[in-house]
């Protein structure tokens, strides 16, 4: 219900924005291109966020790979991802603030653990420092989580069966990464599980990820050039 809700605020928002008497399916067209559902990526973007786990992969290569992680997932990536961004964009907002400050809500919307931790641990003054500790962490790691998944949808304008819903599968596969736990596995291999998917992520992060004339990376006028035009 949230996100067909989020995607409606989005459909009334092109209505409202572009010029009056466009017909239904030039709005719904422009509304489906908006929230990336005909985006189209560059095969390379689908492996640009493995490779930032290159090192872990490396270290679960050497005992056992265990892929016991895999989560269902929701509809996030249309709701934080596509609706949120495409407001943004929609406003004139730069591709900058748009991944800084677009991942706060994605963050923010983890926050209800804490209390179902406060819950679980019988409501004691021990339970408030876990629970306290539990949102700034997940709030931090899902807001940085965010910004990355965002900066692939500015990238390829493509939420769905694109880069950054790929990348949320497999960083749910995978898990917060366990670094220190595979250096005390494999101490003599240190070196290669701290730089190996580090240097390589950020070496190929802008190559990797692409795309011709992308509809939300470049200045809000190509935005509604290009989404007219979808």
């Amino acid at each position: 219900m949230s996100t067909v809700f989020s995607c409606s605020i989005v459909y009334v928002l092109v209505t409202q924005l572009t010029a009056p008497s466009p017909q239904f399916d030039r709005w719904l067209a422009m509304t489906l291109t908006i929230l990336g559902v005909r985006g189209s990526g560059i095969t390379l973007s689908y492996f640009q966020t493995p490779v930032l786990f290159l090192g872990q992969l490396f270290a679960s290569y050497l005992g056992i790979l265990k892929l016991d992680r895999i989560q269902k997932l929701s509809m996030e990536e249309i709701v934080f991802r596509a609706c949120v961004l495409s407001v943004y964009a929609m406003g004139g907002a730069s591709r900058v603030k748009m991944i800084v400050f677009a991942p706060l809500v994605f963050g923010l919307a983890h926050v209800h653990h804490a209390w179902d931790m406060y819950n679980r641990l019988g409501r004691t003054r021990a339970a408030i420092l876990h629970a306290t500790l539990l949102a700034l962490f997940q709030t931090a790691y899902t807001t940085l989580f965010g910004a990355h998944t965002s900066f692939l949808f500015l990238r390829t304008s493509s939420p769905l069966a694109g880069p950054p819903f790929t990348a949320h599968i497999f960083c749910n596969i995978m898990g917060v990464p366990q670094i220190g736990a595979e250096l005390r596995r494999f101490p003599a291999h240190k070196t290669s599980i701290i730089m190996i998917g580090i240097v390589l992520f950020f070496s190929i992060l802008r190559a990797w990820t692409a795309v011709k004339d992308i509809l939300y990376w470049h200045a809000p006028e190509h935005f509604w050039r290009v989404a007219m035009h979808s």
